[in-house]
């Protein structure tokens, strides 16, 4: 008989494009719940909104949260205040250091989460370009989570109680599949998953 991964075995990987709003604001959350979880981005750069649309503020991921923190507030405190960055930056300092790139990270994870589906497709992509050595099976689920305050908190609601849920499987690779169709039902979202190997 299978056994049920419990919350304290979980390894958990939330991905989106800048490891900023998304995927930090669910590893907030997961992290305030027990679960051991950690975030990524899958950008060639850190991207952040400027004060017209062709001027983001562009950073390389060994930058820190914080010196991207003091970087907007010497640029425009008013305006990175009123739009959320500098509430967001301040959060993520909480959390770890600096944004970290998923192509960069070598663990392995029981579950990745992704919050777009272009995100979704390079995490696959990098998963399955990668020599299987263990066939310790990932499941990967893409919650399409649109890039704002608001959405990301629901979003990260969302994610938290699909791992409360997952947490509780008698068998997770045969239970996973009915579980995720109930949580569109319940949620109005189409969920893409797929299982990858290391």
């Amino acid at each position: 008989m299978a056994v049920a991964l419990r919350w304290w075995h979980l390894r958990v990987a939330v991905v989106c494009s800048n490891n900023q709003n998304r995927s930090m604001e669910a590893h907030r959350l997961l992290s305030k719940r027990g679960f051991n979880v950690r975030s990524f981005g899958t950008g060639a750069h850190v991207r952040l909104p400027g004060p017209a649309p062709g001027k983001q503020n562009v950073y390389d991921f060994r930058t820190t949260y914080d010196e991207m923190f003091h970087d907007l507030l010497r640029k425009d405190e008013n305006f990175y205040a009123q739009n959320g960055i500098l509430y967001m930056l301040d959060r993520n300092r909480r959390i770890k250091p600096r944004p970290e790139r998923f192509q960069d990270c070598e663990d392995e994870f029981d579950l990745i989460f992704t919050c777009k589906e272009l995100v979704y497709d390079q995490v696959v992509e990098v998963l399955n370009s990668r020599e299987q050595v263990t066939c310790q099976p990932v499941h990967v689920i893409n919650v399409d989570i649109v890039d704002n305050h608001r959405e990301a908190t629901r979003g990260a609601l969302i994610i938290c109680e699909i791992c409360q849920c997952i947490q509780h499987l008698s068998d997770m690779e045969n239970d996973i599949d009915s579980m995720l169709q109930d949580f569109e039902k319940k949620t109005g979202k189409a969920f893409l998953h797929t299982v990858c190997f290391y």
